[in-house]
């Protein structure tokens, strides 16, 4: 009796943080990393533990292995435009003329000290969206290799110590409305998985992580979207999930379509993750009527899209119509499923129902756009805007703004969060934030 009411106290404890953060809101995706040694406090001063300056442009995230940071970031040769906050309905730009260097940094994770830089390729980019940048996918890496992609130019593999190992060409393609790319390479047992949806030729590929070499690749009949694909594992069984415009869908690790359905807005963004035996999918274009979360089963076949009127299915746990976020991705912490709006709105649902526990609460009326996805730690919720602040809500059934922190700069990227430090990235900077 008393083992079993120990392994049931240990079983409702938080998960500990990582020791790395390899990939895009860090194990799993999920953005959750428990750490008392967290600060909850900070500022361009307060709490920092050291910042430095990171040459060009980019709103890929950091990514941490052991003593490095690794980030992407593409520098003009002209005169770079600044970013620009805000919520744009179009945004599109004329291609510049000048050449570019696409970029990968190494930076201690003790002293800041960039240990090394490695340009992947230079030349003249094609467009972009105004809020867009060149190096918008973020990097991924075991420990051994770290996997930089840029969109229409390629991915790139290199040791920890910068040598390249190969790189995978990517074909010249056309985005909706020259807006550009985003889609990040996912990291999966030996193999990298690319998802690249565009206006001329999508498909999604599968390469070997050692040698690039390409092990399949299948068509995908979609256009341009921006959401990076993900490996959902369960019941024993693997599958990557690749939301999209016309449908999103799931393939065994070997190419195999296993699931499909329709009923996305017409620009997808967030990435998937899973949680409490589910898997959650969304989308939330501010331009549209329809903008879906859903909740899918595990063992899914065939086509699931649900019928007029319905909320869920044998594939589809629950579903909401108008609670999708355009930009940042939702996040699960315990039983609940929270979703940041871009406009500086959050909404709270039951994470196993999609029962609403609270609707939408401003923020503040200071609170800007949101790009930059959620995460959670020793029972909070933090929310960072483009402002550069971070409001911070009391996790749980009743909403409560507990304070805000700001870096007053602009930002985009989502952080790294490892061994006691955030690493959030500003337009300009990279901040190591923990306690002194």
């Amino acid at each position: 009796m008393k083992f079993a009411i120990w392994m049931t106290l240990v079983m409702s404890l938080p998960l500990p943080a990582s020791d790395n953060w390899p990939q895009f809101r860090g194990p799993g995706s999920t953005g959750v990393a428990d750490d008392p040694a967290l600060p909850d406090k900070w500022s361009a001063t307060e709490n920092v533990l050291w910042k430095v300056d990171v040459p060009g442009s980019g709103w890929s995230s950091p990514i941490v292995w052991g003593d490095k940071i690794f980030v992407t970031s593409v520098i003009s040769s002209g005169s770079a435009e600044a970013p620009k906050k805000g919520l744009y309905m179009g945004g599109e730009r004329k291609a510049p003329t000048d050449e570019h260097r696409y970029m990968l940094y190494a930076v201690d994770f003790k002293t800041g000290n960039i240990l090394w830089e490695r340009e992947a390729f230079h030349g003249v980019p094609g467009q972009r969206h105004l809020k867009n940048t060149y190096a918008s996918e973020t990097p991924v890496t075991d420990g051994e290799r770290v996997y930089a992609r840029f969109g229409n130019v390629g991915l790139y593999c290199y040791d920890m110590n910068g040598k390249l190992l190969w790189s995978h060409v990517a074909p010249q393609a056309a985005t909706r409305f020259g807006w550009g790319t985003a889609s990040s390479p996912a990291l999966y047992q030996n193999r990298i998985y690319i998802v690249n949806d565009n206006d001329t030729h999508s498909y999604i590929e599968a390469l070997d992580k050692k040698t690039g070499e390409q092990i399949w690749k299948v068509d995908r009949d979609e256009g341009t979207n921006w959401a990076t694909p993900y490996v959902w594992e369960h019941d024993g069984k693997s599958e990557i999930v690749t939301p999209g415009t016309g449908r999103v869908r799931s393939y065994d690790l070997d190419g195999k379509l296993l699931w499909e359905f329709g009923g996305m807005s017409s620009i997808v963004i967030p990435t998937p993750f899973a949680s409490h035996g589910l898997l959650y999918l969304t989308s939330g274009y501010v331009g549209d009527q329809i903008r879906p979360a859903y909740a899918i089963k595990p063992g899914a076949h065939g086509d699931i899209t649900l019928a007029k009127g319905e909320t869920e299915n044998a594939g589809i746990a629950w579903y909401l119509p108008k609670d999708g976020p355009y930009n940042p991705s939702p996040i699960v912490y315990g039983d609940y499923y929270y979703t940041l709006l871009d406009f500086g709105f959050l909404t709270c649902h039951d994470a196993r129902t999609g029962k609403e526990i609270y609707g939408k609460q401003r923020m503040s009326p200071e609170a800007g756009a949101f790009t930059a996805s959620p995460w959670a730690s020793n029972g909070k919720l933090f929310l960072l805007s483009e402002d550069g602040d971070t409001f911070v809500v009391a996790a749980g059934p009743d909403y409560k703004l507990l304070g805000k922190n700001s870096l007053d700069e602009m930002t985009m990227a989502t952080p790294a969060i490892v061994r006691g430090s955030l690493v959030i990235r500003t337009a300009s900077k990279l901040y190591r934030i923990g306690r002194k």
